[in-house]
């Protein structure tokens, strides 16, 4: 269960100093894009990475949230320690930016884990209503 104590939804994204790593969480690209124009309409997205191969979309969150990520349909990658931090380049070989981190503040915003997992499951319940997977 996500640890709500931790990761509370806020208007604002997490910021975090470039070099810091990430998590990331990954899902179906359907219902990863779904929730990428959830989020833009709303609170607003951190970071997103596409998979070359189109499988999957890959969202940036603060380090520390695959502790208590457990959604069922997606996965949550622990990173810190292995180099995987957000530049210019993307940090996962095979992928692109779907949403590229901003680079005026000098600080990353992550998107939130909380209102992330609220925009997935809202993705998912518009793709079962509208025919899809």
């Amino acid at each position: 269960m996500l640890d709500t104590d931790r990761h509370e939804p806020s208007p604002d994204r997490s910021e975090m100093p470039p070099a810091t790593p990430c998590d990331l969480v990954t899902v179906p690209t359907q219902q990863g894009l779904e929730a990428v124009d959830i989020l833009r309409l709303r609170t607003g997205v951190g970071p997103v990475l596409h998979d070359n191969a189109g499988d999957g979309i890959g969202f940036l969150v603060p380090p520390g949230t695959a502790d208590g990520w457990d959604l069922p349909g997606s996965s949550c990658t622990r990173s810190n320690g292995r180099g995987f931090s957000v530049g210019a380049e993307p940090p996962v070989a095979g992928s692109g930016w779907l949403v590229p981190p901003e680079s005026g503040s000098g600080r990353i915003t992550a998107t939130d884990p909380a209102v992330l997992r609220a925009a997935l499951g809202e993705a998912a319940r518009t793709i079962r209503l509208a025919g899809g997977v």
